[in-house]
């Protein structure tokens, strides 16, 4: 019988983690850059995050308890760089 824990590897868990904090900082950074009406750093963050986009859904294609590390990197991506525009 295979478990969702077969082919679960901690290092590509560390990896999804990763490029998703860096994802949701940079659809962060995006929102922000399209309010300002910034075009090129609007369309160089978007290319940027849809090319990092590939590793979550090529990861939980695979296994879905990859999500729970792309979630908790979406979180701290997100409030990282809300938190940090604040100031």
């Amino acid at each position: 019988m295979i478990t969702l824990m077969d082919g679960y590897n901690l290092l590509l868990v560390i990896g999804v983690f990763v490029a998703y904090t860096l994802v949701d900082g940079l659809y962060a950074y995006y929102t922000i850059a399209v309010v300002n009406r910034d075009a090129f750093k609007s369309a160089t963050t978007g290319a940027a995050m849809h090319f990092l986009l590939a590793l979550g859904v090529i990861s939980y294609v695979k296994n879905y308890l990859y999500i729970i590390p792309l979630a908790a990197g979406s979180w701290l991506g997100t409030y990282i760089v809300v938190k940090h525009m604040k100031k």
